[in-house]
């Protein structure tokens, strides 16, 4: 039974959960510092008051409405988010490339053949099968024409003193 336990304890899953509540509990700390100390008084110097919660306030029939209460947490929202981004996945991805890099410093990544090479070769496959077939050789191991020293039917003669080509 303790076994067990100690198994369920030492996954992976269950400490990378533990260390992602310590850690995003100081990072809170953090963004809160952030609100507190640079965010706040610049809401403060902008519209007048220290947090948005008060304003767009409105009652109606004894029921208190205040839209700043939802403009404060969807800006609140947008600052954690752009924080946690431009501070830590940022960065992270960043490393994680250069070590990608870093690790294999060959890794050039594939750039794919333009399409005018890409065509070059299709009209080379067909030519290659268009003429095994024609000379009979389709299905013939070898037929690709790679070693053949002869000289081609297709070629005009060599004019004199000129080396012959051969495919």
């Amino acid at each position: 039974m303790f076994k067990g336990f100690k198994q369920f304890l030492m996954r992976g899953n269950v400490l990378d959960l533990a260390v992602a509540v310590v850690l995003g509990a100081a990072f809170t700390k953090i963004v809160t510092g952030l609100l507190e100390g640079f965010i706040n008084p610049l809401v403060a110097a902008i519209f007048g008051k220290p947090d948005l919660t008060n304003v767009g306030r409105f009652t109606v029939h004894n029921a208190h409405f205040s839209l700043g209460l939802i403009v404060d947490a969807v800006f609140n929202f947008l600052i954690i988010a752009a924080t946690i981004y431009f501070l830590v996945v940022v960065p992270v991805n960043r490393l994680a490339a250069l070590r990608r890099h870093h690790h294999d410093p060959e890794a050039v990544p594939e750039v794919p053949p333009a399409e005018d090479i890409l065509l070059l070769r299709d009209i080379r496959d067909l030519l290659a099968e268009a003429r095994e077939q024609r000379d009979g050789r389709a299905g013939e191991p070898g037929g690709d024409g790679a070693g053949d020293r002869s000289p081609g039917r297709d070629l005009p003669p060599a004019p004199p003193g000129q080396p012959t080509v051969s495919r």
